[in-house]
């Protein structure tokens, strides 16, 4: 068996499109091995920041031959039909064979083709493999028309050993590469996968990301366990940085202890954001004045003049940004507030200072559903909660924002729940950010996300496809967690109307508020099947209830799954479907439907009595539970008909030739399902 491995040596390739690079290539290296009917054993791919790299190992040296059929158009097609079949198989008319199926008469076309060599197949396939390869942004250089992310230098391409020969653009393919670009920039062979890793490093290149991230996560601890501190942990960053350098080296750095009287969120953003260098703690967890910084080269100085200059760029850094926190400070947060009026939300929609006004209107609604969420400090916290963004703070580190405005308020002597829901209110950016519990964060965070969903619903900029520009999918989800990791019995239709009312007559009448709650509800659908719970309950559940209020529908859910998990659940449903389908087809059989009650004078047999006095029973209760929101009750009122259900099939027929007795059982059947229905659609229930 043969290996291939093709390396394609570029300028430096951001770090955050490496991965993906790298992962597109092979699967488009893949994609033509499996299109040409080409098996392998193992397929790896791997990135530094100035190539991509792809291996393929266990293939064969020839392609077998391909032997495929092909159904063209029927015989009384059209001619311009036939003759297009015709080229796109390379046959002539008299070599089709016509067959007859179930459709009619078809001509089929019997393809076969050689195999050949599975080097003379690479050499024309992989310039597709390599075009075929999407980037965020890409370029043209010179006088070329290929686009890469950035100017190729050299494709390295190696199958059983020897070379494939092919172009991408200007690059021609061959059998050497180069190593890291200060340390070892001259051209060396290469003979296979084995010889190319080992002689890569060799050259102060380490190929595979991992080891990388695992070279500069250990150098990082030792150094600071050198010194008795801990590195303040950042995968995030660690895969970026390991995306930047071809032979990490780790060097320890300092700077001045005076700036640790700023904010750590400060002093991390500075470090992790402009420098990519990570930050250390002390024993008592404290932020220390060192730093860790990744170097791309062995300095003969053993990185001092690095480590100078990484210090001399982060004083300056450190410098700006504690001079904006000085100055920020001479101002109160409130006294910022008019200046919301300068920042434009959305074109169609106003100001952040018209927001704040409508997200204050909104929070006090939602406050008085709430326990514990006092109105005065739900109104300051609300026309506070974006007056951090006019800043200069947050201005340098929009990442910052909220972050500040709790240190801004505190300063300003705001009470402590005030602060925090500056800062909550935000939450959750993503899904694994934790939810705001204080009832003022949480009316503060729910109007604000319902503002912005019902704002950008009434102008129609709605989620299409994959895009979402304005994250109203991460709103909704928004919505759905606080309310349900807060245990939140609060209807959204209410306060979707509210806010509607805050825009006035900037939306007119073109809001719809159905459109936005069955967008919430189809994020709480996916929100629940990411969480386990299986699709087809979930759409048994929703299907009967037209409910605006995300708890209940989850109560709903979790109901309905714990009945189904029980054996007298486990049986109705079997049930529910024998009954539906022999409803089904003996409606199909008679071209007429069994709807209604089954008339009490028609029954013949006390097993359908009893089980149409059960039934009646059953409705009322649960209608009576659901009524009370009481899913579980609901549930159980249906476990009672388990026995009545099983006894009637056990002991009762329902085709017999007396005519009104079979409809009238068909009937039952028909009342059986729709009682079970008012509590859940069964007929969406697999199993």
């Amino acid at each position: 068996m043969a290996e291939l491995l093709l390396e394609v040596l570029s300028e430096e390739i951001p770090s955050r499109m490496q991965a993906n690079g790298a992962a597109q290539l092979k699967d488009a290296v893949l994609q033509l091995l499996k299109g040409a009917g080409v098996e392998w054993s193992r397929a790896e791919a791997f990135w530094t920041p100035r190539r991509l790299a792809v291996l393929v190992d266990g293939l064969p040296v020839e392609r077998p031959d391909k032997r495929e059929e092909r159904r063209g158009p029927r015989t009384d097609a059209p001619e311009k039909a036939v003759q297009g079949f015709l080229t796109s198989v390379g046959l002539q008319r008299e070599e089709l064979e016509i067959r007859t199926t179930k459709k009619g008469e078809f001509f089929f076309a019997v393809v076969e083709s050689k195999g050949g060599l599975i080097g003379d197949f690479l050499s024309a396939a992989l310039p597709d493999a390599l075009a075929a390869v999407s980037w965020p942004k890409s370029m043209r250089w010179g006088e070329h028309s290929v686009r890469w992310v950035r100017p190729i230098h050299s494709i390295l391409c190696l199958f059983d050993g020897a070379g494939v020969p092919f172009s991408f653009g200007p690059v021609a393919s061959g059998t050497t590469t180069r190593g890291h670009r200060f340390h070892a920039p001259a051209e060396f062979p290469v003979r296979d996968y084995g010889d190319y890793r080992t002689k890569l490093r060799d050259s102060r290149v380490m190929l595979d990301a991992s080891e990388r991230e695992a070279c500069i996560a250990a150098a990082d601890g030792l150094d600071a366990a050198q010194e008795g501190l801990s590195v303040v942990e950042d995968p995030g960053l660690l895969e970026e940085v390991a995306g930047l350098v071809e032979w990490p080296v780790v060097l320890t750095g300092r700077f001045d202890a005076a700036f640790l009287d700023v904010p750590e969120e400060i002093l991390l953003s500075s470090m992790r954001g402009h420098q990519k260098y990570f930050a250390l703690r002390d024993r008592d967890g404290k932020l220390a004045p060192r730093f860790i910084c990744v170097a791309n080269i062995e300095a003969p100085d053993a990185g001092r003049s690095i480590i100078g200059g990484n210090e001399r760029v982060l004083r300056a850094r450190l410098s700006d940004a504690k001079f904006f926190w000085d100055q920020d400070r001479r101002r109160s947060l409130a006294s910022r507030v008019p200046q919301l009026g300068e920042i434009i939300f959305h074109a169609k929609l106003g100001t952040l200072d018209q927001k704040t006004d409508r997200v204050e209107a909104l929070s006090l609604a939602v406050a008085d559903r709430l326990d514990g969420a006092g109105l005065d400090s739900v109104r300051a916290a609300a026309r506070l909660a974006k007056a951090d963004l006019v800043t200069q703070v947050v201005g340098e580190f929009p990442e910052l924002q909220g972050t500040m405005g709790r240190y801004y308020a505190m300063a300003d002597g705001e009470p402590p729940e005030v602060a925090d829901a500056i800062a909550e209110h935000y939450l959750p950016r993503g899904p694994s950010d934790a939810v705001p519990f204080h009832p003022v964060a949480v009316a503060v965070a729910l109007a604000d996300k319902l503002d912005t969903l019902v704002g950008f619903f009434a102008i129609g900029e709605t989620p299409t496809g994959s895009k979402d520009p304005f994250a109203l999918r991460r709103a909704a989800l928004g919505v759905i967690r606080i309310v349900l990791e807060n245990d939140l019995d609060i209807p959204l239709r209410g306060l979707i109307a509210t806010a509607a009312e805050g825009y006035g007559p900037t939306i007119g009448g073109s809001f719809d508020p159905g459109q936005l709650l069955d967008f919430v509800r189809d994020r709480l659908r996916v929100h629940l099947r990411d969480r386990g719970m299986r699709h087809d309950v979930i759409a048994a559940a929703f299907s009967v209830a037209s409910e605006d209020n995300p708890r209940r529908l989850k109560l709903r859910v979790d109901a309905l799954t714990s009945f189904l998990a029980t054996e007298d659940g486990a049986n109705l449903l079997a049930a529910h479907k024998r009954a539906a389908n022999i409803v089904r087809i003996e409606s199909k059989n008679d071209s007429r439907e069994y709807s209604g009650p089954a008339a009490i004078e028609s029954f013949a047999d006390d097993t359908e009595r009893t089980l149409a006095t059960q039934l009646g029973l059953a409705s009322a209760s649960s209608a009576e539970a659901l009524k009370n929101r009481d899913f579980v009750g609901a549930m159980e009122t249906l476990a009672a008909l388990r026995a009545p259900v099983d006894a009637f099939f056990d002991q009762v027929t329902v085709n017999v030739d007396d005519v009104e007795v079979r409809e009238n059982r068909l009937r039952l059947l028909s009342q059986m399902c729709e009682t079970l229905n008012e509590v859940a659609d069964f007929s969406q229930i697999e199993g």
